[in-house]
């Protein structure tokens, strides 16, 4: 009887620990107003729109998300303003990376299920992960649009509400 393989854990180092708590900031190119920043937590999948005014932080929206949408969101996050083109998308759901060559991998695996008849099928579970991220990005006044033949892009459609509002605002409603 064949044993199945196993990894050895390795001690974890300094600069792993810190990958595992980078926390990415995106400005999303100027396309969010000036002191607004989205910042992603990869580790947890928790997406959250800050806002700081005068000398406060303040959290404007927050959603979680699985690994299989943070999957397909972090390449479009990255990617903006441009598209996403399908196969970084496919080389970050498939191989949870996006490098040189994993996109090239998927660019031909892609062109071959095209050749083949086999796009749709290869493509619906990337389709259903952008799916569920695009109903958690409407939180956020974000949305996910398809470029026929070419890939996919973020647009800033809106600027999300408060989800706690600042103290001043709570005040000056029980005052009226």
């Amino acid at each position: 009887m064949q044993r199945p393989a196993t990894r050895s854990k390795s001690k974890m180092t300094s600069s792993d620990l810190r990958r595992d708590n980078e926390i990415l900031h995106f400005s999303l190119q100027d396309a969010l107003p000036q002191g607004h920043i989205m910042a992603l937590n990869p580790k947890f999948g928790t997406l959250s729109y800050l806002s700081y005014e005068s000398d406060r932080l303040l959290m404007i929206a927050q959603e979680q998300f699985t690994g299989t949408e943070m999957s397909v969101l972090l390449p479009l996050l990255e990617m903006f303003p441009y598209y996403c083109p399908y196969e970084v998308l496919y080389a970050s759901f498939y191989n949870g990376s996006v490098s040189k060559e994993n996109v090239e991998e998927s660019r031909e695996k892609l062109d071959q299920a095209l050749e083949e008849g086999l796009w749709d099928q290869e493509m619906r579970p990337i389709r259903d992960a952008l799916s569920r991220t695009r109903i958690k990005l409407r939180k956020f006044g974000i949305d996910i649009s398809s470029i026929l033949a070419t890939g996919y892009i973020l647009m800033v459609a809106s600027m999300p509400r408060p989800i706690i509002k600042p103290r001043e605002i709570e005040r000056e409603a029980i005052v009226l």
